[in-house]
């Protein structure tokens, strides 16, 4: 049986990394490499140095002649990458692609060199019906790349078994014996309780009041806006800091920051991140919050709620997707029910019931901390025990090996 030779194909990759997958491809890019042989394919700039022991990376850009002001032409240009990452991975014996943006290239890396593609599933196009918002006549572009790229792989990872139930669901073409669950994992030696202020202090945070912390993109998969109708429900004596950044669209940023703008003028104590933090900062953030939330209405497992319980924060967050797989309702954190809407957009049925609903369980977490301490404690066991990255890259690996 030949050693994996892995094309490791992704959008994000340090220092370009705004999402959980791009998380996900940096902590497992690295794993793989000590086990096989990895070359990362990502798009962005020349990386002038990588870090020592960890993969070879190559760049890609995408093709000038795409470039314009329409919203489709995104979703072009992630094409015109795709086949510059077909063409550019001939050494490889397996293909792994990550998201959309790189499925795509997978499948045509495989037919052209005629080696396995493998795909790890973050998040599915069909279930995200609101890109329509940011991509125009793109999210069809984007649609059609997922759908050829997974629908030809010879496996398919689901970062949890909620997120393969919605694939096999969403693509019924897609024989059940090619999907298996490999979640998503956390370094719990760099994502550890920090008790230092430094952070803190510079951003404006009272580390000595109870905090509520929410790190997200601005998306309305994320939930934000569910988050700040409820802050006005909030116990008044807890501070709000919101890490949120990077907004799908102009509509939704400017939506967002009306909303802040507005709770702004009924508590005090909101401080609002829009600009990416360092991981450090990070760390200790997450380190001194009294609960850490997140209210996406669909998440197919979510790791900034795994690097919160490594970081010993109590979670409350909603019961949807693969969350239910990390988060232990009453052991690490508390779920929050929600009744989505029937019309793809996972929205709640009830908006105003599922703002209170999360004010309710941050409440009794604020007003608790001996209860919310414990939770954050529970949760670190937990993120230790069962989602070291080592061990992923060691399931992923057999699975490579399995196809070669």
């Amino acid at each position: 049986m030949p050693e994996p030779r892995v094309a490791l194909l992704t959008r994000e990759y340090p220092p370009d990394v705004y999402g959980g997958a791009g998380v996900h491809v940096e902590y497992l890019a690295r794993e793989l490499a000590r086990l096989v042989d990895v070359t990362v394919h990502a798009w962005g700039d020349v990386r002038r140095a990588t870090p020592p022991g960890g993969p070879a990376v190559v760049s890609y850009r995408p093709w000038d002649a795409l470039a314009g002001p329409e919203a489709f032409r995104a979703a072009l240009e992630a094409l015109s990458i795709d086949l510059a990452v077909a063409a550019g991975t001939g050494g490889a014996n397996l293909v792994h692609s990550h998201t959309w943006y790189a499925n795509l290239a997978g499948h045509l890396a495989g037919l052209c060199h005629g080696i396995p593609h493998v795909a790890t599933v973050h998040s599915l196009e069909p279930m995200r019906p609101w890109k329509a918002e940011q991509l125009g006549g793109g999210y069809a572009v984007s649609s059609f790349a997922e759908r050829t790229g997974l629908e030809g792989a010879d496996a398919v990872i689901a970062v949890s078994a909620g997120m393969r139930s919605d694939l096999l669901r969403c693509y019924p073409a897609i024989e059940p014996e090619r999907v298996c669950v490999i979640h998503n994992g956390i370094d719990t030696d760099e994502y550890r309780p920090d008790s230092e202020t430094d952070a803190l202090e510079h951003y404006g945070i009272d580390p000595q009041r109870p905090t509520v912390v929410f790190v997200g993109r601005i998306t309305r998969q994320k939930g934000l806006g569910h988050l700040l109708d409820a802050a006005e429900l909030i116990d008044p004596s807890a501070q709000l800091v919101l890490a949120a950044g990077s907004p799908d669209t102009p509509e939704i940023a400017a939506e967002t920051a009306a909303q802040i703008e507005r709770l702004g003028r009924t508590r005090d104590g909101v401080t609002w991140l829009p600009d990416r933090l360092s991981r450090p900062e990070l760390i200790q953030i997450l380190s001194h919050a009294s609960v850490f939330v997140c209210p996406s209405v669909y998440e197919p497992l979510g790791i900034v709620n795994l690097e919160a319980m490594a970081c010993e924060a109590a979670v409350v967050a909603t019961d949807t997707g693969g969350i239910p797989e990390v988060v232990e309702d009453g052991v690490t954190g508390l779920l929050v029910p929600i009744e989505a809407r029937d019309d793809g957009s996972h929205e709640p049925v009830d908006p105003a019931a599922f703002a209170r609903a999360l004010a309710t369980r941050i409440n009794m977490l604020v007003g608790d901390e001996e209860t919310a301490r414990a939770l954050g404690r529970a949760g670190r066991r937990r993120a230790v025990a069962h989602f070291s990255w080592p061990s992923i890259a060691e399931r992923t690996v057999e699975l490579y090996r399995g196809l070669l």
